[in-house]
């Protein structure tokens, strides 16, 4: 059996199966969309601490538990008759395809710059009244920055240089520390979210992922404070009781681990 054969008979399986459990089980015959939905985004992050984490083992599987929300809400849509498997793969395969004229097509491109300002221009064609309304509105914070900066890059609304963007970010710390020496809160608040979008400008511009930088910072900052309390407890002390310059001397400790 080759390779594309031994793909779709486990394919097939997947959704024989999900068809039993609709049927059979009492959880999965009274899921709805709506009560995935959490399941779905709680799946994702799953997939990106997987990713981050450089667990190939577990990104599998993590693919899976995703692929299955793909498959069961596809078996929902083909229940009411909205669509079914076979449609959700059919859009994205035309989606792809008209997206794509430099492969499908006559277009020509030159570089990754000039493919993203291509598949902007054609949503645009599409219908979207907006670059920006395929960001969806619950997306995080740091997450929709990014994206939204990406988007309007991509019909040509950017700085030319990384430079420029550094500039602009310390006139925005600037404004920040000026609004802080006032103590006025409404506009610290304000002044401080222009620094964060500066800030993932600028990494857009250096081609660093601004969401996988902090988490990366999150987990390594995680592992040096878990190593702080272990060398706290091993002192028979609680981190409450230590200075601050006795705590230091186990943090400096944990960055050599």
């Amino acid at each position: 059996m080759n390779n594309r054969a031994r793909q779709l008979k486990a394919f097939s399986r997947l959704l024989d199966i999900m068809d039993e459990l609709r049927e059979q089980c009492p959880w999965d015959k009274k899921q709805t969309m709506q009560s995935l939905r959490h399941l779905t985004i709680e799946e994702t992050y799953e997939l990106g601490d997987a990713i981050l984490d450089d667990d190939l083992e577990e990104v599998k599987k993590e693919l899976g538990d995703l692929l299955l929300h793909i498959v069961f809400y596809a078996k929902i849509g083909s229940e009411t008759g909205d669509f079914d498997m076979a449609d959700v793969a059919n859009d994205i395969c035309e989606k792809l395809i008209n997206r794509h004229p430099h492969i499908y097509g006559d277009v020509k491109v030159e570089n990754e710059e000039e493919v993203k300002q291509n598949w902007e221009n054609i949503k645009l064609k599409e219908g979207k009244k907006s670059v920006l309304e395929g960001v969806p509105s619950s997306l995080p914070a740091l997450v929709k920055a990014n994206r939204i900066q990406e988007k309007v890059a991509g019909v040509g609304f950017d700085w030319e240089r990384p430079e420029q963007v550094f500039e602009k970010l310390k006139e925005e710390l600037g404004e920040l520390q000026v609004e802080v020496e006032s103590n006025h809160r409404d506009r610290i608040e304000s002044e401080f979210g222009d620094v964060l979008f500066s800030m993932v400008n600028y990494a857009r511009f250096l081609e660093i992922n601004p969401e996988n930088a902090l988490e990366r910072t999150n987990k390594k900052f995680i592992e040096r404070f878990k190593y702080l309390e272990r060398k706290a407890k091993e002192k028979g002390k609680s981190l409450k009781e230590m200075t601050l310059a006795e705590m230091d001397v186990f943090w400096e400790e944990a960055k050599k681990v």
